[in-house]
C-alpha cells in the first residue's frame, strides 16, 4: 500500500492505509483568527509559539503552518513561522499558502521532507508548483478543483485529483508523495457533503492509491456542537480510508473520535495509545502503591 513519507530534522511521519491516522494541527492559521494575524503581521510570533506547543503537546502528529495575511509580506512571514515553530518543536510541517514565493521562502528554510500545502488542477497552478515539488523532494496536497472551480459532482473532483496525480508523475513526482485533499464543504449548506466525501476517499484509495487529507473543521462550519459533528464524520471518513486530516487536536471529542476509530480499525496495538490517553492518573498511582482509593 501507499506511504507518504515526510519528515522534520529529527522525525519522520508515515501517512499511510492500515497505519494511525495523521492528525496534523490546523491553528497556526491566521484566516478567520483576528487577533493572530495583527500579531503577526506586527512581528508578535509568541501565539505561534503557543499554538505549535499546545498541538504537539495534544498529539499532533504534524503542524499546518500559514501566514495568509491580507497586504502582508506573506513570503516572509511564512518563513518566520517556519523556522520559529521548527525551533520549538520536532514534529514535520504542512507549509501552507497559494502564493508560489511564499511556498518557496518557506521549503528555502524548511529542515527536513515538509508536506506542500498545495497544488490545484489549474494548469497555471500545476507548472509553477509541480517543479518546485520536484525540485526540493516534498510531498504535496493535491486539492480537486481546477478552472471550473468546485465542482458538486464527486465524479468530477475525481477526475481533477487523477489529472494532478498523472501531471505529477510527468514531473518525476511519485504517488506516494501527493496526498489529495476531496474538498469538504459545510454540512450544513450542502446535505449531501459528507456523503461526497465518503465517496470520494473511497475511489481514491481503491482507483488511484493514494492517501488523503482534509480541512476536517469545514464540515461543521456554522452548525452548533460543531466538534461533535467533526469527530463524527472524521471516523466515518477514516472508515472510508481518509488517511489523515488537518484539525484541531485540542478539541476533545474531535480527537478522541480519531482514537476512536484507530483502535476499532486495528490501527491502535493493543490499545495502547487509547489506554495512555484515557489512563486514570490517580488509579495508576495507588496501583503501583498497592494502594486503594479513598472511598472504595
Amino acid at each position: 500500500m501507499t506511504d507518504t513519507v515526510v519528515s522534520s530534522a529529527t522525525r519522520e511521519v508515515v501517512i499511510g492505509f492500515g497505519r494511525p491516522f495523521v492528525m496534523i494541527g490546523e491553528r497556526i492559521n491566521p484566516t478567520g483568527r483576528k487577533l493572530l494575524a495583527e500579531e503577526m503581521r506586527n512581528g508578535d510570533f509568541s501565539r505561534v509559539e503557543a499554538d505549535a506547543l499546545a498541538q504537539a503537546a495534544a498529539g499532533a502528529h504534524m503542524l499546518d503552518v500559514n501566514a495568509g495575511i491580507p497586504l502582508a509580506d506573506e513570503p516572509a512571514l511564512l518563513a518566520q513561522a517556519v523556522k520559529l515553530v521548527q525551533s520549538v518543536t520536532d514534529v514535520p510541517l504542512s507549509i501552507d499558502s497559494s502564493i508560489v514565493e511564499a511556498l518557496e521562502a518557506g521549503i528555502a528554510v524548511y529542515e527536513g521532507k515538509p508536506l506542500i500545502n498545495s497544488v490545484t488542477g489549474e494548469e497555471e497552478v500545476l507548472e509553477r508548483v509541480l517543479p518546485l515539488v520536484a525540485r526540493h523532494g516534498a510531498a504535496v496536497v493535491a486539492i480537486s478543483n481546477d478552472e471550473t472551480g468546485i465542482s458538486e459532482d464527486p465524479d468530477v473532483r475525481f477526475e481533477v485529483a487523477r489529472k494532478i496525480v498523472n501531471r505529477a508523475a510527468d514531473h518525476g513526482i511519485a504517488a506516494a508523495d501527493v496526498v489529495v485533499d476531496p474538498l469538504v464543504m459545510p454540512i450544513g449548506a450542502m446535505g449531501t457533503a459528507g456523503r461526497q466525501v465518503f465517496q470520494l476517499v473511497r475511489r481514491l484509495r481503491e482507483e488511484l492509491g493514494v492517501n488523503t487529507t482534509c480541512g476536517a473543521s469545514n464540515v461543521s462550519f456554522g452548525l452548533p456542537a460543531r466538534h461533535m459533528i467533526t469527530g463524527t464524520f472524521l471516523s466515518m471518513a477514516m472508515a472510508a480510508g481518509l488517511t489523515s486530516a488537518i484539525m484541531n487536536p485540542l478539541h476533545p471529542e474531535v480527537k478522541n473520535a480519531v482514537l476512536a476509530a484507530d483502535v476499532l480499525a486495528g490501527h491502535d496495538r493493543d490499545c495502547a495509545r487509547w489506554i495512555a490517553e484515557h489512563r486514570d492518573p490517580d488509579a495508576v498511582g495507588l496501583r503501583r502503591r498497592g494502594g486503594r482509593r479513598r472511598g472504595a
